[in-house]
């Protein structure tokens, strides 16, 4: 926006030696007064700064100035000093104090903290600038609209503690910087992790059903194969057996009608 200073005088004396200064004490910093335009002499001589944005509107009869453009820095106490020489008066010096207002600027929203289930998160958001000063407010948006009880702090930041969180603290969540001028926002998108215990319960259960039937399995094909040998061994060795007695019998069987015939 502009804005129009006003700084009337009174002199007896002819304009022609007439000297204006305008100083500014900015509320950012008022140990450090800037000098902001100087009429002397005819001349006009602006603060670099200032280039362009600043200049007298009526001098010489008034010291008026006009300020374009302005910002925030330039708010704080602006000094008018009047001298005519060769008026025998003291310079004259008028005071005035300047707000410039401004809508906030766009917050900066972060979160930190343990998003784990019974775990503890602090959101929370700044404004660059805003005057008057922002008000700050948090909101989670969904899965229902809920106004978050907001810590502000003394820099234009404003901040939430979430502790025991839930699956239910998951959703979106709004801060709001809001003044007379406008409201911006900024957004957190809060996931809270939730480990699926009891499915993970039962696959492993599942799991370890499955092993052990595999290795029974496993065991009773091995004691099945084991005992089938067992059986087979004895099975032939059985037969073998029978076989050296048939042998053996029919040698002793028939050696006396050997015997015989070689007698005859």
């Amino acid at each position: 926006d502009f804005v129009v200073l006003p700084c009337s005088f009174y002199t007896s004396t002819r304009l022609s030696r007439l000297n204006v200064i305008w100083t500014l004490a900015p509320f950012s910093n008022p140990e450090t007064p800037i000098q902001v335009i100087v009429y002397d002499h005819g001349q006009v001589i602006e603060d670099p700064s200032l280039t362009g944005r600043v200049g007298f509107t009526g001098i010489p009869a008034r010291a008026d100035i006009i300020l374009n453009d302005t910002r925030v820095s330039d708010a704080g106490i602006y000094r008018c000093m009047v001298n005519n020489p060769p008026e025998p008066a003291e310079p004259g010096i008028g005071e005035l104090a300047l707000s410039v207002l401004a809508p906030p600027s766009l917050p900066v929203c972060q979160w930190d903290g343990d998003v784990d289930v019974g775990g503890s998160v602090r959101l929370s958001c700044s404004v660059a600038e805003g005057v008057p000063a922002p008000e700050i407010r948090w909101d989670k948006l969904n899965p229902e609209e809920i106004s978050l009880p907001t810590e502000i702090e003394e820099d234009l930041s404003g901040s939430v503690q979430i502790v025991n969180v839930s699956s239910q603290t998951s959703g979106l969540y709004r801060c709001s910087a809001a003044n007379d001028l406008g409201t911006e926002n900024c957004y957190v998108n809060l996931s809270v992790y939730t480990p699926d215990a009891p499915s993970g319960v039962l696959q492993g259960v599942l799991l370890t059903l499955s092993m052990s039937l595999v290795l029974l399995a496993l065991l009773a094909l091995v004691l099945w194969l084991h005992r089938t040998g067992q059986d087979g061994r004895r099975r032939e060795g059985k037969a073998a057996a029978a076989e050296e007695d048939d042998e053996c019998y029919n040698e002793i069987r028939d050696s006396p009608s050997l015997m015989k015939r070689s007698f005859v």
